[in-house]
This record gives structure tokens, C-alpha cells and sequence, in this order.
């Protein structure tokens, strides 16, 4: 009981830090029937280059997103680090609702036989032979203006892609809820008119260095990547935006976290 009025709360808080944004429209393609949000638990996992990256890689595709799937939960995400503070690292980004699903996520799985043992040689690696260095989670609920995680086309066809996932620290809870309200005023269309494929947006209700936010883009390469940022940034409506004095009376973010993600073959998205 504690554990959930704790997260009760905790969605509480996200809750406050979009009230009073301008706009709630949904995004191109989500009906308002379809506005529910959900929540994402994304796990960080830091290895050692050699047996750790293919036994973890092996544990998502054959363990670990099967038996999420068979708890109706998805499409997940399993990506490499490509560009970013270290290497071997790899992201499992898992969505779902109600919250409670994702806080008890492992005990859940405990109690899935065949979950066990397709992940024997992970779970139970021993100490000489670890599967990881070190595994970190955090929960996010999306942003209520973006509730619902979209992946891109090119994920269905398996074709070529990669994702930049940004992480956004504000100084103060006020800054933050500005800065979330930022992207209700109309900074979602600008990065769709920019061809940024948004995959989802979340305020991070537990973890590291908050008050944060967390989204996720798609584009087919780095050139691509760097063209469509080119279109964003002179988008007459992100300068206006960007300018606007709500959002310079302060500094909003004073920490960008910029990393670069390829799909492993077991992922979703």
C-alpha cells in the first residue's frame, strides 16, 4: 500500500508540472480518445566489451521482451550507445500502464517459468562472470501532450535508423515546469514539420538528477540527424518560441545530456 500511494503521489507532482500549459492538442496521428498516458521505465545497463554485451543482448531477445510481451506491454526499445560519455552500454525502454506494472516489474517476471529459464544464463551469472557491470532505472510518465509512444515507420520494416535521446536538467522545479510547458506551446509541431521523429516524451518521476525531463527522436543517420536539427533550429516558430519572455526570464535547463542510439535486432522500436 505504501509503495503505491508513493507512486500516486509521485504522478501527482508530474501532473503539476504540465498544468497550465498553453496547449494540450494531442500529436499528428493520436486521436483524443487515445490521450490515456503512459508511463516508461528505461534501464541502463553499463557493461564490459566482450561476453557481457552478447549475453545481454541474447537475454532481451529471447527472455526478457518475450515475457513482456506476453504481459501485453510494448513495443519496447533496446538500443546500443553509439555517441556518449562511455561504452558498452545498453538502454531497455519499456512502456506500460497502470505505473504499478512497472514498479513491480521483476516480480512479476519471477513468477514467469518460462521467463526463467530462457534468462537462466543472465539471472543466475555468478560473480566470477558477471552478465553486467551495473543496471540503473528510471520511471517516466509521457508527457500529457504526448501520451503515447510512437515509433517510426522505419521500425516496423527494420530499416535503417538510429535515436538521439536527450535528457534536459532544469535548476529549480519552477524552470522545469516551464520548460515542460515549452514543449505543450507548440515545440511537439515544430520538431514533426522539421522531420524529427518524436518517439516520446517523459518527465522523469524517479531517478537521477531532477528535476528532469527525457524524449526521444528518430532519424535514418547522423547526416540526416544533423539536417533536420538545421530545420528546426530555423523554424520562425521555434525562434519565436525560444524568445519568447516566459522562457529567457530564466534559464530553464542548465544541463543537456545528448546521446546517440542504434537498435539492437530484438528491438520494437
Amino acid at each position: 500500500m505504501e509503495r503505491r500511494q508513493f507512486l500516486a503521489a509521485s504522478v501527482a507532482t508530474s501532473a503539476l508540472a504540465v498544468a497550465g500549459h498553453a496547449a494540450g492538442q494531442a500529436p499528428a496521428g493520436q486521436s483524443t480518445a487515445a490521450r490515456a498516458r503512459e508511463f516508461y521505465q528505461m534501464r541502463r545497463y553499463t557493461l564490459l566489451t566482450g561476453p557481457q554485451t552478447k549475453l545481454t543482448e541474447s537475454y532481451f531477445g529471447d527472455a526478457l521482451i518475450p515475457a513482456l510481451t506476453r504481459m501485453g506491454m510494448g513495443p519496447m526499445g533496446a538500443f546500443r550507445l553509439d555517441i556518449g560519455p562511455e561504452t558498452p552500454v545498453y538502454y531497455l525502454l519499456i512502456p506500460g500502464a497502470p505505473v504499478e506494472t512497472l514498479a513491480e516489474l521483476d516480480l512479476r517476471l519471477a513468477r514467469d517459468a518460462d521467463f526463467l529459464k530462457a534468462a537462466d544464463p543472465f539471472w543466475n551469472a555468478t560473480a566470477a562472470a558477471p552478465a553486467f557491470q551495473r543496471v540503473e532505472s528510471f520511471l517516466l510518465a509521457a508527457f500529457e501532450g504526448w501520451p503515447k509512444l510512437t515509433p517510426p515507420a522505419s521500425s516496423a520494416a527494420k530499416a535503417k535508423r538510429i535515436f538521439q535521446l536527450r535528457t534536459y536538467e532544469s535548476p529549480s522545479h519552477a524552470d522545469h515546469v516551464r520548460k515542460v510547458e515549452m514543449f505543450h506551446s507548440g515545440e511537439f509541431e515544430i520538431f514533426t514539420q522539421a522531420g524529427c521523429h518524436p518517439v516520446f516524451f517523459g518527465d522523469t518521476l524517479i531517478g537521477a538528477r531532477m528535476p528532469s525531463l527525457t524524449y526521444m527522436l528518430s532519424f535514418t543517420d547522423a547526416a540526416d540527424m544533423d539536417a533536420r536539427w538545421d530545420v528546426f533550429r530555423n523554424d520562425p516558430a521555434w525562434k519565436k518560441l525560444s524568445t519568447s519572455p516566459r522562457y529567457t526570464a530564466d534559464q530553464l535547463v542548465t544541463n543537456i545530456t545528448n546521446l546517440v542510439l542504434s537498435p539492437l535486432g530484438c528491438s520494437q522500436i
